[in-house]
């Protein structure tokens, strides 16, 4: 794959059917893709089955975007089996609490982060100004401009304050359409001075508030663009959002596949023309490979072909980049990890290495679960890992890299013993302390100290043996 296709795939939020993530999206991953969305065909099983598809992703890029639709009420992910814990948008309109609305973007945010989601394409600032709107509705806190506006505000501050990346929807504004894009191109047929203190006012607020995101919609406004609708209209994406309002998040188009089923059959030649109107991130929907490579395909092409310049590429890439960088999980967790870590000695593997657990039981607030083999094997620094437990014999390889990972084990006999023998054998073993430091003894070579077995405690650590950075480009 070369430089110039992932590139693309940088561009690229992925999609799948199924209870797990295919081959395709990890290798999609290795090169470069942004990330993935979860749809309710990955959702069988409910919020395990969201924590199973994160850890999978994770596994493979850690600080991939990983991204659903919680708006809450009507419309949910995490609950999606059984319906939403929370009243939704218009119900938090109707009590216009402010506080309220934050305290619940709050929840939501901790809930996301808790499943390992860290993109919320969420909330619909949209001003429901006709009621025969046939997809924004209940979605939407009202059809008062002001009131989207300032509770759209406090729904972002909060829930990006709680660690979640916030994509606002539906640019320039959704609620005064009477078509579902899905089926037909909606139109919204009003003045220009309408459209800025009606639609327009929520972004402006959002803007204001820090959105990470925006999401842009298929829909034609023929005041301010009467050719393209809003998700190819460079009238709308540059001029406006990125000229007038000085915007400068990440614009993700709505699924690609609404607009090319809508007269663009060419759903190659239609990423090209989003990318074209200033689109950052093209919104793929779950249908599989052939769609990430038939866009890449296109999209290079039109590089090369000078049609879409790679400056345009580039500044696209690096905004969703900085997405990635402030929708980090565990970010501010990761590097107070790798800040705490003590390394003596040569500790990056020159191969995959043999990794031993040594094992002892809990106290009284129980055992952490931890596992340093678990993440070498998936970096595929780990030849072959062992548990060790009382008893076990003092069994190393006589050649390789062998990395021996202890917790406690100056206060448990046995280890310290099963420590000592190990370390007379193979006095080259890296030593890897992942409770306290005394631990790492004079006759320790080289170690690594982590100060506690937390997750990001592991990782810092895994990072240091492997040599790769998992909290961004490896």
């Amino acid at each position: 794959m070369t430089e110039l296709d992932r590139l693309v795939n940088a561009c690229l939020l992925g999609g799948y059917t199924g209870a797990e993530p295919p081959s395709w999206v990890h290798s999609a991953l290795e090169h470069g893709l942004a990330g993935v969305t979860l749809f309710p065909s990955n959702l069988d099983g409910g919020r395990q089955a969201v924590v199973r598809h994160t850890r999978a992703l994770r596994r493979t890029a850690p600080d991939a975007l990983i991204a659903l639709d919680e708006e809450g009420g009507d419309v949910t992910r995490l609950d999606y089996e059984s319906g939403s814990a929370y009243p939704g948008n218009l119900a938090l309109g109707e009590i216009d609490d402010l506080a309220l609305t934050a305290e619940v973007a709050a929840a939501i945010a901790a809930e996301l982060k808790a499943c390992g989601v860290n993109l919320n394409l969420a909330p619909s600032i949209d001003v429901n100004s006709d009621p025969d709107n046939p997809i924004i509705g209940v979605r939407s806190f009202g059809a008062r401009p002001d009131l989207v506006a300032a509770h759209g505000a406090a729904f972002i501050e909060s829930m990006q304050d709680g660690g979640v990346s916030v994509c606002a929807k539906h640019f320039p504004g959704h609620g005064a359409t009477v078509t579902d894009p899905h089926h037909a191109l909606p139109i919204v047929d009003v003045s220009a001075e309408t459209f800025r203190a009606r639609e327009l006012a929520p972004f402006v607020s959002a803007i204001k508030a820090g959105v990470h995101a925006m999401m842009t919609a298929h829909v034609v406004y023929p005041a301010l663009d009467p050719d393209n609708p809003a998700t190819l209209s460079r009238r709308l994406l540059h001029d406006l959002v990125r000229e007038e309002l000085g915007y400068n998040g990440v614009l993700l188009s709505s699924a690609i596949a609404i607009e090319a089923g809508q007269g663009n059959p060419d759903i190659g030649a239609v990423a090209v023309r989003a990318f074209q109107a200033g689109s950052d991130l093209l919104l793929l929907g779950p249908d599989g490979p052939d769609l990430t490579a038939t866009i890449r395909a296109s999209v290079t092409e039109a590089v090369r072909a000078g049609t879409l310049s790679l400056e345009t590429l580039e500044t696209a890439a690096a905004r969703v980049s900085t997405l990635r960088t402030l929708a980090a999980p565990r970010a501010l967790g990761l590097e107070a990890a790798r800040r705490a870590l003590r390394v003596d000695g040569p500790v990056e593997l020159t191969a995959p290495a043999t990794v031993v657990e040594l094992r002892a039981g809990g106290n009284a607030l129980g055992e952490a679960h931890w596992s340093l083999a678990d993440r070498l094997t998936a970096l595929g620094a780990a030849s072959s890992t062992l548990l060790v437990g009382e008893g076990d014999p003092v069994a190393l390889p006589s050649s390789g890299p062998v990395v021996l990972v202890v917790r406690d084990a100056y206060r448990t006999p046995w280890q310290a013993d099963w420590v000592a023998a190990a370390l007379a054998a193979r006095p080259d073993t890296i030593v890897v302390a992942v409770g306290l430091p005394d631990d790492v003894t004079p006759q320790v070579k080289a170690s690594i100290r982590t100060y506690g077995a937390g997750a990001v405690n592991l990782e810092a650590a895994a990072e240091r043996l492997s040599g790769r950075d998992l909290g961004g480009e490896s």
